[in-house]
């Protein structure tokens, strides 16, 4: 006999949620190899990012911030719970996976505006200095060589906080997988299906 189900996850979280573990995978391998994929991996998640932000504040009840973001002393009430034989369940994001998720929007807001500021360091992109024009003469040429020193440093700076937002991407991405596997275990669901269903059993 099947059991009863509610409808969590919209059609539009889906499919943010696969779209950017697929685009961040292509970012991932991509920054070493090619810079246009990569860029275009993250111009495609920055629209994603801001889709999402705009979507919790719109979109349907599971989706809303307001339907996951508790207090801190809410969050730790819940990991209390955890350790009952009873815990605490939630249909949407329980008060531990809001948190993630806000430190994981937060984080790759950092690592989209890091990106950028890289690549506009280069000359490429919205952040890039526009109509730039260098008349070089032997009087020029050293404040020439100069600038374009600075541009280097500058450069070198923000692709090196690019990687230290990246590194912690992948961090929080592994805790989060964690919190998905023992959040499974603990309520006796299968998250992962009900991403990619939008279902979850109902319980009584």
């Amino acid at each position: 006999m099947n059991k009863a189900q509610v409808k969590v996850w919209d059609l539009a979280v889906r499919v943010f949620h696969w779209s950017l573990v697929v685009l961040f995978v292509i970012a991932w391998f991509s920054g070493e190899e090619s810079e246009q994929v990569h860029s275009l991996a993250g111009y495609a998640i920055l629209g994603l990012l801001v889709f999402r932000i705009i979507w919790g504040f719109i979109g349907p009840q599971y989706a809303r911030f307001s339907n996951f973001l508790y207090s801190p002393g809410r969050i730790i009430q819940y990991l209390k719970s955890l350790r009952t034989a009873a815990p605490e369940h939630y249909y949407g994001h329980n008060p531990a996976g809001g948190l993630m998720v806000l430190l994981l929007l937060i984080n790759l807001s950092l690592v989209s505006w890091t990106g950028l500021e890289a690549w506009g360091a280069e000359g490429h992109g919205p952040l890039a200095e526009t109509n730039q024009i260098h008349l070089v003469t032997k009087a020029l040429a050293s404040a020439v060589d100069e600038k374009h020193a600075t541009e280097n440093e500058q450069e070198k700076f923000w692709e090196e906080i690019h990687e230290f937002f990246t590194d912690l991407m992948i961090i929080l991405i592994f805790i989060h997988i964690a919190g998905v596997y023992i959040s499974s275990k603990l309520h006796k669901e299968n998250l992962v299906k009900a991403m990619i269903t939008g279902y979850k059993d109902k319980t009584k």
